[in-house]
């Protein structure tokens, strides 16, 4: 499956707007090899620990998070990346609002 925002250059953090008490997300690329997706999260949100069967990486636009990764908190900043290896749990905190790009590998 393709399906691309058609943009073949822009500044990440004009992708997304902040939303009271809300994460908000939107798709850049998504194929079958993997995906990219731009978030915003409003200041309180998180994503609850989980695992994805797939590596991906976080990259900071916007702000600053808590990323923890087995059991591991790790503050990123912007312009900052950390890698999400297969299988590990993971969480994402926003302990004030961000914005971040999320890219899936799945092959």
């Amino acid at each position: 499956m393709t399906k691309d925002l058609h943009l073949s250059s822009g500044k990440l953090a004009d992708l997304v707007n902040y939303q009271p008490n809300s994460i908000v997300s939107r798709s850049i690329l998504k194929k079958d090899t993997g995906s990219m997706t731009v978030f915003a999260f409003d200041k309180g949100e998180k994503l609850s620990e989980h695992t994805a069967p797939f590596d991906a990486t976080i990259q900071l636009v916007e702000g600053t998070a808590e990323i923890i990764i087995s059991g591991k908190s790790n503050i990123l900043k912007k312009d900052e990346f950390i890698i999400l290896p297969a299988n590990q749990p993971h969480a994402v905190n926003a302990n004030e609002k961000f914005k971040m790009v999320l890219t899936m590998i799945k092959s």
